[in-house]
Parts: C-alpha cells; structure tokens; sequence
C-alpha cells in the first residue's frame, strides 16, 4: 500500500492571516521546568543537573486556530441554527465520515471565483463516476501551490451553493479543496456582494451547513498525487471538545 500525505503542515514560519505562534522549551528549559513545577506543586525538591546532560524534555507550546493547516469543519461551524436541534461539534462526528473511497475533480485553471455544478458534472462525466454516499471528494483546484503566501488565502476557487448542494444530494458527507477555504476568498464573495447585494453570494458552501449535515476539509495538499479514482482516504479530525473545527494528518492510501 502506498500512503500520500494530503496535509499541509503548521508552520509558524509561514504567511498566515492569524499567525501561529510556536514557543519551544529546549530539553535544558524543560528540566528547569520540571523542577519548578515538582517544587509549586508537590513540595519534592530535585535538581535537575541530575538529569543526564542536565536535560529533560522538551515542549512545544502553540498558539493557532483549529483552521490552520489542514483540518475538517464541523456543522457548529456554519451557525447555531435557531429554533433547530444544535449542530454536532467535531468531536461528536460520527469517524466512519472520514474513512472510505476518495474522488478527486479536477478543477484546476478555474481562476478566482465560484465553481458551479455544471462543472462537477462534467467531471464526473469524464472520469466515468457519480459520487455517493461513503465517498469523500476532493477538490484540486491547485491553490496548494501558492500555500505559505498571501495570495493562497486571496486567488482560488469554491463552490457556489448548488454545486455544494449536488454533492450533498448524492450524499457526499465530507467534501474537500486544497484552498484555504471551500468558498471563493473573502474578498471574491464581497466584491460580487456590494457589486450586486445579493446575499446568496455570501459564503454559500458554509452557510449550506446550516440545514444540511456535513463536513468540509479543507487546505489538503499533493492532490496531484491522488488518482481520480481507486484511492481511499483517512482524515479523522482531532477530538476538541466542543471545537467546530480540528486539525487531522490527511492521506490517500493506494494500493499497489
């Protein structure tokens, strides 16, 4: 079997709208570390020069959104649903969602803007396949190439609301991109909304989460790796309690 890592990774050394902040205790800080806190808390006197090399363990400490890097939105994602019973949030997600059959579309030279459904069906047409239930599609809109820039968050493509709702009437429960979002960019959606007040434009694949139950995934990576067609894939999200969104370690697994 071969494994294709589909994820972006947390680097606090690249562009990011909400920065991430990545502080690391060396082994030396962790063994100091150690001993203040067997000190405040436990009353036990140690010194770490004991410690081989007077080293302990060292320690990461981040501060980012559950939207960086490549993660899975939840349905408390996209609104509380007034009147109606609340939304699950990703730790309540049933994980077979995030297991099974991938299909990659094709919607690469798209440019900035919306993808609509007469485009989904044509690639289904040419890849000979209509997505069902179980199966997780993916997008390759080829915003992955512009990841770590400010552009990857301004210049991709996303679904307008009936192409979303065509995936989700086949019974897709968890749809994919390799773009920061499966919206146009915030800037697309409201240049086209001051252009023309129409609020359909507002964030319509998001906001279709709202009456329908399903999942996004978004800012994968090496789509290009993927057949279209005879991969599976494996995103289960991280358990954040009460999160509307988590990160997950996507991959296509291919047999050979």
């Amino acid at each position: 079997m071969r494994i294709i890592d589909l994820s972006s990774p947390v680097d606090a050394a690249a562009y990011e709208p909400d920065p991430v902040v990545h502080e690391v205790l060396t082994p030396r800080e962790g063994a100091l570390h150690m001993a203040a806190e067997m000190r405040e808390h436990f009353g036990v006197a140690f010194d770490p020069d004991d410690l081989p090399d007077g080293e302990f363990l060292s320690l990461d400490r981040l501060t980012l959104t559950s939207h960086t890097g490549t993660h899975v939105d939840a349905p408390s994602h996209y609104g509380s649903r007034p009147g109606a019973e609340a939304p699950r949030h990703v730790d309540a997600l049933p994980l077979d969602w995030f297991f099974g059959p991938v299909v990659k579309l094709d919607a690469r030279g798209h440019g900035t803007g919306v993808i609509g459904a007469p485009h989904l069906e044509a690639e289904f047409t040419r890849i000979g396949h209509t997505p069902g239930a179980g199966e997780i599609v993916v997008l390759d809109t080829g915003a992955a190439e512009l990841a770590g820039t400010p552009a990857y968050f301004t210049d991709f493509a996303g679904l307008d609301r009936k192409a979303t709702e065509l995936l989700l009437d086949l019974g897709v429960r968890v749809i994919g991109t390799d773009a920061f979002s499966l919206d146009a960019p915030f800037t697309d959606i409201l240049a086209r909304y001051r252009e023309t007040g129409d609020r359909s434009v507002l964030w319509p694949a998001h906001f279709a989460g709202r009456t329908r139950d399903y999942c996004q995934l978004e800012r994968l990576a090496n789509l290009g790796e993927l057949p279209a067609l005879g991969a599976r894939i494996a995103c289960f999200p991280v358990r954040i309690a009460g999160g509307g969104a988590g990160w997950t370690r996507a991959v296509g697994l291919l047999d050979d």
